[in-house]
């Protein structure tokens, strides 16, 4: 089975690494990781190929909401397109009501983290 192609797209070097670090470890060679600081160099990059993507909300130059419009204009499905922000889980699911994108996700409530690591797996280990 191929590696599944997930891409960050965020502008904290921090938060990459740290990320770099849980799919490693966690997957191994089951996932090719990418990740982007610049969303305008990350546009050029996603295309229905991407298994995942992650998407920081607030960013400088183009914020997460309008990355994932893009991103769903070069094919790449809601389904596949997971938001991540500091903000609350509720402030994220009024920007983006369910069906706009396949989950929003708090970084420091650890309670979202583990259901992410949860829907990476079903990702991941999808057949």
């Amino acid at each position: 089975m191929p590696a599944k192609r997930v891409v960050l797209v965020d502008d904290s070097p921090a938060y990459a690494a740290s990320w770099r670090g849980i799919f490693a470890d966690r997957y191994g060679e089951k996932v090719s990781f990418e990740s982007y600081q610049d969303p305008v160099e990350a546009l050029s990059h996603l295309g229905p190929d991407v298994d995942l993507l992650l998407v920081d909300l607030e960013m400088p130059v183009l914020d997460g909401r309008s990355v994932a419009r893009f991103a769903k204009e070069r094919g790449v499905s809601e389904r596949r397109i997971v938001i991540v922000s500091g903000h609350d889980a509720d402030e994220l699911h009024r920007l983006f009501p369910q069906g706009a994108c396949l989950a929003v996700i708090n970084k420091t409530e650890a309670q979202q983290q583990s259901a992410f690591l949860m829907i990476l797996d079903s990702i991941v280990f999808r057949h």
